[in-house]
């Protein structure tokens, strides 16, 4: 069960899925997301024939300071449900603040609590000599505090994920390589997103939408296999949400399965009705 619900799977698909963001665009101006949004998922893990509904994840977006500095403070939250905490419990959650000009990073944390693993990791991003200053403490291991060279456009997990949803897509070709930087676990990885086209999409409560289609390159781990075995379809209008994600990992498959959404910059004109 282990493999099956963690928290940091469906964050790591809903941000490395839709990241598209080239050494062009590293300074976007947000015009897809406003503060008082919030988006809600269901997690899903494929056994057999069977899809099981097995937690919820929420994105939101207030208002913050980082030394008078505006911010916003996005968050993401993961939790099983009740009824599945006592085969492997989940109270993930990921912090993100960035400036309100160009989305660059400032912060970030996560809180990792899964079954009986625990994990803590925070980044300070320096502007002044480029550089990610980052604590890191794992299980029962000690703190651990490390700088690291800050590569250009190379931002956290839930940082690319509102920065993606601010790119011109109509500037690629299906099967685009689209080259992404992204810190994971106190390392920068090199990366890529292939797009794949337009397609129309059906989630699990009946509801169509026109998409955005990509599959991702992922790094090899203990719940992926390298490669693309990941696919993602964002709406096709200014809010660029993420609809439906679906990845195989070593046991089975995921899927996070958009749910609602309020406190939208703009109505969500993908939907077909």
């Amino acid at each position: 069960m282990q493999q099956t619900i963690k928290f940091i799977i469906i964050c790591q698909i809903l941000g490395l899925a839709i990241s598209n963001n080239s050494i062009a665009q590293c300074n976007d101006t947000n015009f897809s997301f406003q503060t008082g949004e919030i988006v809600n998922y269901h997690a899903y893990y494929n056994w057999g024939f069977i899809w099981l509904n097995a937690g919820a994840v929420q994105f939101s977006v207030e208002s913050d300071h980082v030394d008078e500095r505006p911010a916003y403070r996005m968050k993401a939250y993961g939790a099983t449900y009740k009824a599945y905490d006592r085969f492997f419990k989940v109270r993930d959650t990921f912090e993100s603040k960035v400036d309100t000009l160009h989305l660059e990073p400032l912060e970030f944390k996560r809180i990792t609590n899964e079954g009986s693993y625990h994990a803590y990791y925070q980044y300070f991003f320096n502007h002044q000599d480029r550089s990610i200053s980052a604590i890191i403490q794992k299980e029962e291991e000690p703190e651990k505090r490390i700088e690291i060279p800050w590569q250009s456009c190379s931002f956290d997990i839930l940082t690319m994920v509102y920065k993606a949803r601010n790119i011109d897509f109509s500037h690629y070709q299906t099967d685009d390589k689209i080259p992404i930087n992204m810190i994971v676990d106190g390392k920068i990885h090199n990366l890529f997103i292939r797009y794949l086209g337009k397609e129309t999409i059906k989630n699990r409560d009946g509801r169509q939408f026109k998409c955005l289609k990509f599959s991702p390159l992922l790094v090899e781990g203990t719940i992926f296999e390298s490669g693309e075995d990941m696919t993602v379809w964002v709406t096709d209008d200014k809010n660029r949400i993420p609809v439906i994600v679906e990845a195989k990992i070593l046991i089975g498959s995921v899927k996070a399965v958009f749910v609602d959404a309020k406190g939208l910059r703009h109505p969500i004109t993908a939907e077909i009705n």
